[in-house]
């Protein structure tokens, strides 16, 4: 079978990220066009891919307004992005694959659904989770478990995770992107009612932004941490993040995100003048820190989610408490406890990079395109675990639980 041509939209850190796995997988997919409005990163984009100027578009308008160049489309813009690319690209015969979040509205996320369903092409959202062999030994194993009674998952996103993305980053203002549970957690309500086989029926949920504040900032702090004779005592020191990183040889993630130049010189110029060197205590974020959700799912199971900043940068780490017996999971590990025997026995999966977006998401970002490619090669929107309707249901959750907390109320999800 011929590889499945894909034109990128938005060439940034998911879409160069995606792109990258097309050159490592060249008889499964080739990347032949690109939609980016940043000159520069555009041109590196392409002299990367062999793509031509008439590859090369500013504006995902022009690429799909021109007669149709490839088979499917890559869609990583921004997250208030997303809807009007989709729509356009399904309706003008592309397959799609989109990142996470599918919209930042309910009613986003219901155009995008219905026009999948009024073209019929395959469609797949960038929930990664779903696709990692720790998922999978996961699911294989629940049958040995009974019936799920109830489970816990926490979302450990990492303090210097949290500081570069929700408090320097673009994903720091709902009004920019959206709250943190959409944001972010999408990821993990999908893969929540994906493990329990179930939607989520009634939520509540707490939270709120608690430390990263204006009346947390150390007295005598700097507004930048390049200026700040307490930086080397402070977490959140933007000079360890990024700077110390450069000057070792570590230009990966997040140090690839403040700047092209990774030199320590660029990275220091970087954080002199750009959004990533300033005192997290002294930043215009507005989205939670820390948050928890209670759930209900279909048929009566309960289940506890958390998300938290003040955390390593690791796995999810999860269990599953069934009739006969329970899971206890840590990203790569599980521990199965028979009831009937009393026995533990111990599975685990070799990890295919790490957890975080730099690592590949453990194997999650690979198993996700493979999945896609296959569905699009073989016209088979079963080769993907979710279709639309499916990820419409769980982004209905994620909107109503951001409602329970807001309102401090109870929600019944219909």
């Amino acid at each position: 079978m011929d590889p499945v041509t894909v034109a990128i939209v938005g060439a940034g850190d998911r879409g160069s990220t995606y792109a990258a796995w097309c050159l490592q997988n060249p008889e499964l997919a080739r990347v032949v066009a690109v939609a980016d409005p940043w000159l520069e990163r555009s041109d590196a984009f392409a002299e990367l891919h062999g793509l031509d100027e008439r590859q090369v578009f500013a504006d995902w308008r022009h690429l799909v307004a021109a007669p149709k160049v490839a088979d499917a489309v890559l869609i990583c813009t921004r997250d208030h992005d997303h809807v009007e690319p989709a729509v356009a690209f399904l309706e003008a015969g592309y397959d799609v694959l989109l990142e996470k979040p599918m919209a930042t509205t309910l009613e986003g996320c219901q155009r995008v659904a219905d026009a999948v369903g009024r073209t019929g092409q395959v469609f797949a959202l960038c929930h990664v989770l779903r696709f990692t062999p720790y998922t999978r030994l996961i699911k294989s194993l629940l049958p040995c478990i009974g019936e799920v009674m109830s489970i816990q998952h926490l979302e450990p996103v990492g303090w210097y995770h949290f500081a570069h993305s929700f408090v320097r980053g673009n994903w720091r203002r709902e009004d920019e992107s959206s709250s943190m549970l959409l944001a972010k957690s999408c990821h993990d309500i999908d893969w929540l009612i994906d493990i329990v086989g179930a939607p989520i029926r009634a939520a509540a949920s707490f939270g709120q932004l608690s430390h990263f504040t204006a009346g947390n900032k150390p007295v005598g702090a700097a507004d930048r941490c390049l200026d700040c004779h307490l930086e080397r005592s402070c977490a959140y020191s933007a000079t360890k993040i990024y700077l110390d990183r450069a000057a070792a040889g570590d230009v990966g993630w997040p140090v690839k995100i403040i700047t092209s130049d990774r030199s320590p010189e660029g990275v220091r110029k970087a954080l002199a003048t750009g959004p990533y060197g300033r005192c997290v205590y002294g930043c215009d974020n507005d989205v939670v820190d820390h948050q928890v959700v209670s759930m209900q799912f279909e048929g009566g199971a309960t289940g506890a989610f958390t998300m938290s900043a003040f955390t390593e940068l690791t796995s999810r780490k999860t269990r599953i408490f069934g009739s006969q017996g329970r899971l206890e999971c840590n990203g790569s590990q599980v521990d199965l406890l028979d009831f009937s025997t009393g026995e533990h026995t111990g599975h685990e999966v070799l990890q295919d990079g790490t957890a975080d977006a730099g690592g590949g998401h453990d194997g999650g970002d690979a198993g996700l395109m493979e999945a896609f490619f296959a569905a699009v090669g073989k016209g088979d929107q079963s080769l993907v675990s979710s279709d639309a309707e499916a990820s419409l249901a769980s982004y209905r959750a994620v909107f109503s639980i951001e409602q329970a907390r807001r309102s401090g109320l109870l929600v019944t999800i219909d």
